[in-house]
């Protein structure tokens, strides 16, 4: 019997490739003669890019950028065929920027769009696919525009910086030196459009550094950039919010097309065809609770897995929810006997524990 290992990561513990190295330990321990294919998937967060390299046997391009505060250092992309897959949190990312030296209306996106540019300069390809999530930065993309040759001037001509402290006095927006683009795809894990609020600000700023009181600051800026790009459609787009507003500025500059990261992952990797070819599905990430099955990830290999009539189980850090109606069974790596910073501790210890468990239940079943 072929079995097929599909997990997200299990955030902050383990990647997706490690969780299916370590399931893949603990199945076969009990059952070794099982066919154990190995499909780790993202949403477009944090592995988004090496789940992609490594199932469309790619490679990692390393190039100059900045960071979000505009400090040099060294990122790199994967390279897949002449395709990048670029995540944006690698140069503009808030693990970059240690908590007593972020300055939210000084940072950029700037060294996004220099990946960008080196994809498409140095690399020569003909799509660029961008995570965006984790993001320093509250710009809606200005800083990545910028280094794509778009220029920010204010109301006498003079060219800005690309920040938000600059920008916002920003009279006219000149794409006339704008680099020719590829495709480029957006794979986003959240709906939050640019303005009001659900949008950038008011959602995910507080955790970067935007502080309640300038609101109506960042919305004077978000509006103003909507007006100079005539963006008003683009702003409401589930996801234009997403990274600071990195979703709306990819659009709005790049003719970008946001997709649903699970979405976009499993068509690049050929998902169904690898279900439709297994007899079981195993999936998992962190924790399995309400906000999952609303969600894609883990939820999303289950429903493919549904409707293609295979057996589907879960293994989740914590099962914080009643799942049985999208899974066939669901294991935990974290109980009440013990406290999670410990499960979390033992999470390879525990996954494999889990892993031999669902093992076990399978080869009693009859199936593999």
């Amino acid at each position: 019997m072929k079995i097929l290992l599909a997990p997200d990561k299990f955030k902050g513990t383990l990647t997706a490739e490690e969780v299916c190295a370590i399931m893949q330990r603990g199945l076969h321990s009990v059952l070794p003669d099982a066919d154990i294919v190995s499909c780790p998937i993202a949403d477009g967060g944090d592995g988004f890019a090496e789940v992609l390299r490594s199932q469309l046997n790619g490679a990692w391009v390393e190039c100059p950028a900045h960071d979000a505060l505009g400090r040099p250092i060294d990122a790199r992309y994967a390279l897949c065929g002449d395709t990048a897959v670029i995540e944006m949190s690698e140069a503009s990312g808030l693990w970059r920027v240690a908590e007593n030296v972020r300055d939210i209306w000084r940072s950029s996106t700037l060294g996004t769009g220099e990946m960008m540019r080196h994809a498409i300069e140095q690399s020569r390809v003909k799509r660029i696919i961008m995570g965006i999530g984790g993001s320093a930065t509250n710009d809606a993309g200005c800083g990545m525009a910028a280094a794509l040759g778009v220029r920010f001037l204010n109301d006498r001509g003079d060219e800005l910086d690309p920040t938000p402290s600059e920008l916002k006095h920003c009279g006219k927006i000149d794409i006339s030196e704008r680099l020719t683009l590829p495709e480029v795809l957006i794979a986003c894990d959240v709906d939050n459009p640019l303005l009001g609020n659900e949008g950038a600000t008011r959602v995910y700023g507080p955790q970067k550094g935007v502080v309640e009181n300038d609101f109506g600051q960042w919305d004077d800026y978000f509006e103003l950039l909507v007006t100079l790009t005539d963006g008003g459609t683009a702003a409401m787009i589930p996801g234009a919010g997403a990274a600071g507003g990195l979703g709306f500025g990819l659009i709005q500059f790049c003719g970008a097309r946001l997709l649903p990261g699970f979405d976009l992952v499993a068509q690049e990797v050929g998902l169904m065809e690898k279900i439709l070819a297994c007899d079981v599905v195993i999936t998992g990430e962190g924790r399995l609770d309400a906000q999952t099955l609303h969600g894609k990830g883990p939820a999303g290999v289950a429903e493919m897995a549904r409707d293609a009539g295979k057996k589907v189980f879960a293994i989740a850090g914590s099962v914080e929810c009643e799942p049985l109606h999208l899974f066939d069974g669901a294991y935990a790596l974290h109980h009440d006997s013990r406290t999670l910073e410990e499960s979390m501790q033992r999470s390879e210890e525990l996954l494999m524990v889990a892993a031999v468990e669902l093992g076990d239940t399978l080869r009693a079943s009859g199936r593999v």
